[in-house]
């Protein structure tokens, strides 16, 4: 036995993912031990609480997990309904954090600040498939593991308001007046955007639901007023296909949004490209730039924005990864996720070849491994860290034979009629046809293009987890 054999694998990150990946090691007899930034399991799923997951609870649930917990007498929750992020936490995450099979080997306040090779910088090469994994944890103490799963996801690094992929000019001195995807609008967040003018910036589902928060709000609270600002020239994607949507729940968010904007409840504003921010007496102004060189000005009182979320390569940067220039995923996974191809439900399966690099060991999974890549779903991640560990127990056969049957679907985020604040948020859609999104069907050109139930989308719509 090698010295890396009695190392442990270390998995980063207490989410569906990272519990997910426990589970996994566990059934396969492999040393773990999980760390957390947070305090508590499902730290960043508890931030989106009040958001209500899209599909069902029977595709929320990690196999191997499932196992676990039924073994240990868990009641299960009627696997048709929809978990809130809160119910997928406390229902879900908690009670598995919660077995003697794998709460001894989960640690919180742990924050990964760096991973690299013991010893070894990147420019080493000799010995270093050998050379144990030294993690350094922000409070200064040093973890050795023999490999590790990344699943610290993309929640902490939202994408910024400028246009070109670059902060606008102001954006960090406006950051008191921002937030960020999925404000707790009416909740715990109410009393900043009632009576308020809020800008929301972003054309996905996310904005969607916060838009239709606002505007429930503004019900009631005299003074709330609600703008929305998108970049490309009309909001059909967003609508989505209305009472001709194959799955009405989407097509419910979009009929309810559009009634909205129609009635002039919500201001509606295309071709907005965030140039500038400017606070000033408790308001900010942003300056828009048009594609003409020629520029407008709106002042509110908060600004959301819905752009969705980029990974942060940071803490692995003394490791050798080879990662796409477009998607910030791996080269070999990059062209199967390209949200100008893909939506959620094409992604062909893929698994431990796929996530591999250069530096052996080193696996980033979950909506990390995505890159900018907004079609993430919880069940692909669950199958992704059942191929990695199998690979790491040496069972290439289980770890070559991905299974993942996904719904062919061009809607990859639903969202119940009755929840204004629900949203949609990595789980696997329902079976159905929706709207054509991808490079020809409207994701980079407007206006948008329906299909029908029978008819299958020429580019599926991407955008699951982000705007």
């Amino acid at each position: 036995m090698s010295t890396l054999d009695t190392l442990p694998v270390v998995v980063i990150g207490v989410g569906p993912v990272g519990l997910a990946a426990a589970a996994h090691l566990h059934e396969r007899g492999l040393p773990f031990l999980v760390l957390e930034a947070g305090d508590a399991v499902g730290a960043a799923v508890r931030q989106w609480g009040h958001v209500r997951i899209f599909s069902p609870w029977r595709y929320d649930i990690d196999p191997a997990a499932r196992r676990l917990l039924d073994d240990a007498g868990w009641v299960a929750p009627d696997l048709d309904a929809l978990p809130t992020g809160t119910e997928l936490a406390t229902d879900y995450l908690q009670p598995l954090a919660e077995l003697p099979q794998l709460k001894p080997h989960l640690r919180y306040d742990a924050r990964v600040e760096a991973i690299s090779r013991l010893g070894l910088d990147r420019l080493r090469t000799a010995g270093r498939d050998t050379t144990p994994f030294l993690i350094r944890l922000a409070d200064g103490q040093e973890v050795l593991a023999r490999a590790v799963i990344d699943a610290s996801g993309t929640w902490g690094t939202p994408n910024v308001l400028g246009a070109s992929g670059l902060p606008a000019r102001g954006e960090t001195d406006a950051a008191a007046y921002l937030d960020h995807a999925l404000p707790d609008v009416l909740g715990t967040d109410r009393d900043r955007f009632a009576g308020r003018h809020t800008l929301v910036v972003g054309a996905g589902h996310s904005a969607a639901n916060t838009l239709l928060s606002l505007a429930e709000l503004a019900v009631g609270q005299p003074g709330t007023e609600v703008t929305w600002a998108i970049r490309t020239t009309s909001p059909a994607r967003t609508y989505g296909g209305g009472d001709a949507d194959a799955l009405p729940a989407r097509g419910a968010l979009g009929s309810r949004l559009r009634a909205h904007v129609d009635a002039g409840r919500i201001r509606l504003l295309t071709g907005f490209s965030v140039h500038a921010l400017t606070p000033a007496d408790g308001r900010v102004t942003v300056v828009v730039r048009h594609g003409d060189g020629s520029e407008e000005m709106v002042t509110v009182d908060r600004i959301v924005a819905a752009t969705g979320f980029r990974p942060d390569h940071t803490i692995a940067a003394e490791l050798r990864l080879d990662l796409d220039p477009v998607m910030g995923a791996t080269r070999a996974l990059a062209p199967l996720i390209d949200p100008n191809e893909h939506s959620c439900g094409t992604v062909p399966p893929h698994g431990v070849d796929e996530l591999t690099h250069p530096e052996v060991g080193y696996y980033a999974v979950g909506m990390k491994s995505y890159g900018r890549a907004p079609t993430f779903l919880m069940a692909t991640g669950y199958e992704q860290v059942r191929s990695v560990v199998a690979a790491l127990a040496g069972d290439w056969t289980a770890a070559r034979d991905v299974q993942l049957d996904l719904p062919e679907t061009g809607v990859c985020n639903s969202n119940p009629d009755d929840s204004a604040t629900g949203d949609s948020c990595c789980g696997p859609a329902p079976v159905g046809r929706g709207l054509a999104t991808g490079t020809t069907g409207g994701l980079l050109t407007a206006p948008l293009n329906l299909v029908t139930l029978d008819a299958a989308p020429a580019d599926p719509q991407a955008g699951c987890c982000g705007s």
